[in-house]
């Protein structure tokens, strides 16, 4: 047998047994090519007004899914079709989990009944309106063969928001309000969205009736609470484990993997036990950058904090890349059947409802809220229109829930699904590339902290006085007595900064002693911290 007859042979079955299929090869090298041009270009872009990393990556993605086309002379590619399960387990999880971790859980909680109330009842709200509006205007545009189920989940596919772009611009230090309502409620409002969907999903609506809609709502709070319930049981147990056992000791490495291994697990026990892995890994990000980080030796908190925060950015790089790319995909164009003028109206329909649908829970809870808020705290007209802008942005979760519930290869199904796709390039190019100079022409030129932003919370001293004494008259500095501020009026003129010290006295007397935290340090020999303390 010949020399090269037999390379070849050798060769071919080399080939033949290699672990991984050629064309799932060049899809991570054309990918991973493709992350490292965005971060590139959104580097040369960074100071420009009209683009960001989020559509660059859009952008690029819809061009290399035209050069896919083009090199396979107009035939699909497995690589321009979204999968799911993909995004879901992999990509959704880094993303969600640094955004509880990194949160500034101050103003995050400072602000939770506003979160609350646009991200989970504004959701609802707009879950309602939107479905009740797809099903008043699709029967008036021939669209009829879509069933009940079919009607709520776009309520629930389109409430899902996409603020990325919005906090790009808004910063902490200038507009710490509005950063933290817009950022927190992005997160419930995803969660809630998803939440909302699945308890679609569960119910039979062959038969509807009261007892329906009890069973949506009871549905929607069990796998809301629980979920929470879970990531905050999954953080603690980090904590207590890091803790207890000092992995620092031997190995910091070990540290940072178990803190990656904790958060990935309590998304994944969500999934398993069907709840909300969303708000279950955002939830257990808030506790362990609360206890565990804390609890971890110096260079692994560190190493963690810039971990998660680069898993996060490279997801939702890929994220705006995939979908990008998947909107090429050619095959649910040609399978839909609709003309041109159907698909525009129909895309038409649904921008719509997202526009009326975020409008009416936005501004009727924000004059509510100023109810109950003073002068300088009121959310004014100009917040309530950056809040309702932040929310009119759809993303990558939106393409996912629509592909899981329109998975048929009907013609509805399909144009369901490519109209979605168009409302989310379209919102995602058009707003995301306005929303730089609009917040800048509209709020940032005159934004500032406002003094009730800073001084909100009471001073120590009311506080103290509060739960340690009994309201007498304190001395002033001229030795007259002044009256004190009896408990009931500090609690309603402060009461997230009474929450707060009332949380702090629990943390610090009952959580603390078991699950560590600020304040509690390893000892971990040779280290900084133990070699100061052998120095005191």
């Amino acid at each position: 047998m010949p020399i090269s007859s037999m390379l070849t042979s050798i060769s071919s079955s080399i080939a033949n047994t290699s672990l991984l299929d050629q064309s799932t090869v060049i899809a991570i090298t054309v990918f991973v090519a493709l992350l490292c041009v965005c971060i590139v270009i959104g580097h040369l872009l960074e100071e420009n007004r009209w683009a960001n990393e989020s559509i660059t990556a859009l952008l690029l993605g819809l061009v290399s899914g035209a050069v896919v086309l083009l090199v396979r002379k107009g035939q699909n590619s497995p690589i321009l079709i979204f999968n799911e399960e993909l995004f879901f387990i992999y990509l959704l999880p880094p993303i969600i989990f640094n955004a509880g971790f990194q949160v500034k859980k101050k103003q995050f909680f400072k602000n939770f009944s506003v979160i609350l109330l646009f991200g989970i009842f504004g959701t609802i709200i707009s879950f309602c309106l939107t479905a009740l509006g797809a099903f008043l205007i699709f029967k008036k545009i021939g669209v009829t063969s879509l069933t009940v189920k079919d009607l709520l989940a776009i309520g629930a596919i389109l409430s899902a928001t996409d603020s990325v772009c919005t906090l790009q611009v808004l910063s902490q230090e200038q507009t710490p309000f509005l950063y933290s309502a817009v950022f927190g409620e992005g997160v419930v409002n995803d969660a809630t969205s998803i939440v909302l969907f699945n308890a679609v999903q569960s119910i039979d609506f062959s038969d509807i009736d009261v007892l329906t809609a009890l069973k949506l709502l009871g549905n929607f709070l069990y796998l809301f609470f629980t979920s929470t319930v879970l990531g905050i049981a999954v953080g603690l147990l980090s904590a207590y484990g890091i803790k207890t056992l000092y992995f620092g000791r031997h190995s910091t490495d070990r540290e940072v993997a178990i803190m990656i291994l904790m958060a990935y697990l309590s998304y994944m026990v969500a999934e398993l036990l069907s709840l909300s892995g969303i708000l279950t890994i955002f939830f257990c990000g808030i506790v362990m950058s609360h206890y565990t980080w804390h609890n971890v030796t110096e260079s692994s908190r560190v190493t963690t904090k810039h971990a998660f925060a680069t898993l996060s950015f490279i997801a939702e790089t890929f994220i705006f890349l995939y979908v990008g790319m998947d909107a090429l995909d050619i095959e649910k164009w040609k399978q839909s059947h609709a003309s041109a003028g159907t698909s525009i109206v129909v895309s038409l329909t649904l921008f719509a409802l997202v526009l009326v649908g975020r409008a009416a829970f936005v501004y009727p809870i924000s004059t509510i809220l100023n109810y109950t808020r003073r002068g300088s705290d009121k959310i004014e007209i100009k917040k309530q229109f950056i809040i309702w802008w932040a929310g009119l942005i759809r993303g990558a979760v939106t393409i996912a829930l629509s592909y899981n519930q329109f998975s048929t290869s009907s013609n509805v199904h399909c144009l369901m699904i490519t109209c979605i796709i168009i409302v989310v390039l379209f919102s995602t190019v058009v707003f995301g590339s306005v929303t730089n100079p609009l917040i800048q022409a509209v709020l940032l030129n005159n934004a500032k902290p406002s003094t009730s932003e800073e001084n909100d919370f009471a001073s120590f001293d009311d506080l103290r006085l509060m739960f340690l004494e009994n309201g007498e008259p304190r001395d002033t500095s001229n030795g007259q007595s002044a009256p004190r501020r009896s408990n009931l009026e500090l609690f309603i003129r402060y009461p997230t900064s009474t929450v707060h010290h009332l949380w702090r006295k629990f943390d610090d007397k009952f959580m603390r002693p078991v699950f560590g935290g600020r304040g509690f340090v390893p000892f971990v020999p040779g280290s900084p911290t133990s070699a100061a303390g052998e120095s005191l």
